[in-house]
């Protein structure tokens, strides 16, 4: 990376990339839905046959799940696929917000 030496624009890159890793890092909604449908993490991750570690990285965001275990996970948890997902990033990058990745 080629970082400018010119302060201002340093610190308007810095402010702009902690702007999207803060968008990615809540792109999906699995801990609300599990909360709301009242089910476990490790209920999931023994019912998709995954470790609870995977599960426990989906829900707190620090990873996400691949679009066939999205799919599987919205087939166990009776939900539509959208359901799981955050639209506000979706918005945001469609309209050349802050979410640009």
């Amino acid at each position: 990376m080629i970082l400018s030496l010119k302060p201002e624009l340093n610190e308007d890159f810095s402010l702009s990339l902690q702007s999207k890793i803060e968008t990615m890092a809540e792109l999906n909604r699995l801990k609300v839905v599990l909360c709301e449908k009242k089910i476990t993490s490790k209920w999931l991750a023994e019912t998709l046959g995954v470790n609870p570690t995977t599960v426990s990285k989906w829900c707190t965001n620090s990873s996400q799940p691949d679009l066939g275990n999205l799919m599987r996970i919205a087939n166990v948890l009776k939900v539509d696929v959208n359901e799981l997902l955050r639209f506000q990033y979706i918005e945001e990058k469609q309209k050349g917000g802050h979410a640009n990745v």
